[in-house]
């Protein structure tokens, strides 16, 4: 298979957002290959965030720790015309940007005021770091500066009409859109990461993208100040979506 006719997909997201149910769409074309969070082990060896990641340990014993050997491997894959890597922004540590040259970027981004309070659940009192929302912005204007734009999708406007925001994704994509990403079967994927018992549960009892519920709960007060922060980004974000 040529490689400069391999489509790669890189999905830049933040943590409890639908990228995960983004992966399973598109694991389910046949011209399809996903690859789950591929620089988690370089994040967690380049940070503190192995201290208080679940399954920290398991992660940096069983993935490729070096982060410019990971993307070496991105770039010269080549089983499938199009390979879509689910990453997360804030993976970004230390590494030559690059090699986003030869990808096809996209940010996901969701309302800190539904993603906050459910990231705190797992990972109490998150920082800007650990939520991606400044590295969000800070990866589109280095992807503008190189006459790069990145594509932005927003995660609500996906869960209030799966098919109309799936089928303008795979236009700008230039790829078909197939019926069959609108739907999966409920449980694990062979490409989950080891990381799934932890964070992917709610998308493992689903067959498709659930509909779009807002939060009714208090926000949570030890999270105002984070809010403040990240408010203003996502707003910036959700005026470059499509």
């Amino acid at each position: 298979m040529n490689n400069k006719k391999i489509k790669r997909i890189c999905l830049w997201s933040g943590p409890r957002n639908i990228s995960t149910a983004l992966m399973y769409s598109f694991a389910q074309r046949q011209d399809t290959r996903v690859v789950d969070e591929p620089l988690y082990a370089h994040y967690l060896s380049s940070t503190n965030a192995h201290t208080y990641h679940p399954g920290a340990q398991e992660i940096l014993a069983t993935m490729e720790n070096d982060g410019n050997i990971v993307i070496e491997k991105m770039l010269t894959q080549k089983d499938k015309p199009i390979l879509f890597f689910k990453q997360m922004t804030h993976h970004l540590v230390d590494l030559d940007l690059s090699f986003l040259k030869e990808t096809i970027n996209v940010i996901l981004t969701r309302d800190p005021k539904e993603m906050l309070p459910s990231y705190d659940k797992a990972v109490r009192n998150p920082s800007m770091k650990d939520v991606g929302y400044k590295a969000h912005l800070e990866l589109y204007q280095y992807l503008e500066s190189i006459n790069q734009p990145p594509l932005v999708l927003d995660s609500r406007r996906v869960l209030e009409n799966p098919k109309e925001q799936l089928q303008k994704f795979c236009d700008k994509l230039e790829i078909p859109f197939y019926e069959e990403m609108l739907k999966w079967e409920p449980g694990a994927r062979p490409e989950d990461g080891c990381w799934s018992r932890f964070w992917y549960d709610s998308v493992h009892q689903s067959s498709g993208f659930s509909p779009y519920k807002p939060k009714e709960e208090k926000f949570p007060d030890h999270l105002i100040n984070l809010l403040e922060e990240c408010g203003p980004i996502y707003q910036k974000l959700c005026e470059l979506s499509f």
